[in-house]
């Protein structure tokens, strides 16, 4: 598990802009059992990866409008480890991958972002990706 003083700052990047923390595998069955469409972000400490996947979430939330997800949510892989490992059953058959986004409509997985499609891209690219995906299954 990865130190607490080296997570929570990246967790409040996403909890301080609107998102709900999953911590137990309660907690992410109790979300994903909500109709609508639930956006998850599974949070790491990757600076290659992570470092453009948060901000790359946020700017698609905040330029999605009115067509955006019901819920934000996030856990993060390596910390809330119950939570991510119960959110990965739900992600099959993708393998396990962090950070990554996946966006649910009513409990089913309908769009997800590995982390090797973030890898290498600017912010603007992934939000870009979920935009697209926002208009898709978000109306």
């Amino acid at each position: 598990m990865y130190p607490e003083e080296i997570v929570v700052p990246m967790k409040e990047e996403l909890t301080d802009n609107g998102f709900t923390e999953l911590l137990t595998s309660a907690e992410v069955e109790s979300q994903l059992a909500k109709e609508g469409t639930t956006l998850v972000m599974i949070n790491s400490v990757c600076g290659c990866s992570a470092g453009t996947a948060r901000p790359g979430v946020l700017m698609a939330v905040a330029n999605a409008g009115e067509i955006k997800p019901d819920y934000l949510t996030t856990t993060f892989a390596g910390f809330d480890i119950e939570a991510v490992r119960k959110l990965r059953e739900h992600l099959l058959p993708f393998p396990p991958s962090s950070p990554s986004i996946a966006l649910f409509k009513n409990g089913q997985l309908v769009h997800f972002i590995e982390r090797h499609q973030i890898e290498g891209r600017p912010a603007p690219v992934i939000a870009q990706n979920l935009l697209n995906a926002f208009n898709e299954y978000c109306n």
